[in-house]
């Protein structure tokens, strides 16, 4: 199964007129059979992207409902190795670029070179390391344009402009741009400036900005795909499948996925 880099996903949506829809789950809640499942569900409701959760311990981005599901991950003693074993091993059954998205130790203690190495082999598409700064991140992005690993930085609205340029710079695939200043899963508030910064990432940049944090009913996802590329929903959707019936998920996904545009 060919799978497209996420600058081919993202050119293919443009000539269709098309934004991203970009769902998170966290690999491993509650299982890596459960995580297959969920993923091919998330294909199947029209997913363009699959951004993949490691399990950290420590996280700084990530709100309750993230932080609950890595527990539940790392009790079942998933790791980053384990996850990237398993994505090699499903990657026929989804046919869609998946993003990994983990924080930096324990790529560090994986060692850089060896998981880049794996992370090309099990065809992961891009990488999101929100503690991994611009400043010290200048060697490990060279190392993954290298293997033609995307990397894909955040920038906050409280960025400044030469802050914007300078994480521009360093990203690949898309920018994700964070819609509020907070935590993932907190209420979805945009702050005056959303829009004005919005302008200063895109003279900074022709890559594809998606947008995150604080998402949850279709009603704010289509109105924020009317200015980006794509968007990313990742707490509501993880407390959808923890908690709520799968035929009701599953009907969130298909009405996320609507309202963000066919």
């Amino acid at each position: 199964m060919s799978i497209p880099s996420i600058k081919d996903k993202f050119s293919e949506l443009s000539s269709l007129g098309k934004r991203a829809f970009i769902p998170y789950i966290m690999a491993g809640d509650p299982s890596l059979e459960d995580t297959l499942k969920r993923m091919q569900l998330l294909q199947d409701c029209g997913a363009d992207i699959i951004e993949l959760g490691v399990p950290f311990s420590d996280p700084l981005a990530d709100g309750p409902t993230i932080q609950a599901a890595a527990a539940r991950a790392l009790s079942k003693g998933i790791s980053l190795r384990k996850i990237l074993s398993f994505v090699k091993g499903i990657r026929g059954q989804i046919s869609v670029p998946i993003v990994l998205m983990t924080y930096y130790n324990p790529v560090f203690k994986y060692g850089e070179d060896i998981f880049l190495k794996d992370a090309l082999e099990a065809g992961i598409g891009g990488l999101i390391i929100p503690d991994l700064t611009a400043e010290e991140s200048l060697v490990f992005v060279d190392k993954a344009r290298r293997l033609n690993i995307d990397t894909i930085f955040l920038i906050a609205p409280t960025s400044t402009e030469d802050r914007i340029v300078k994480i521009s710079s360093l990203c690949s695939g898309f920018i994700y741009y964070v819609s509020i200043t907070g935590i993932t899963g907190a209420k979805l508030e945009l702050p005056e400036d959303f829009y004005s910064q919005l302008r200063l990432i895109r003279a900074s940049s022709d890559l594809p900005i998606a947008v995150g944090f604080g998402i949850s009913s279709p009603e704010e996802a289509a109105n924020l795909s009317k200015h980006v590329n794509g968007v990313i929903i990742g707490s509501a959707i993880v407390k959808s499948f923890y908690q709520d019936p799968p035929k009701s998920t599953e009907n969130y996904l298909h009405n996320l996925r609507e309202a963000i545009g066919n």
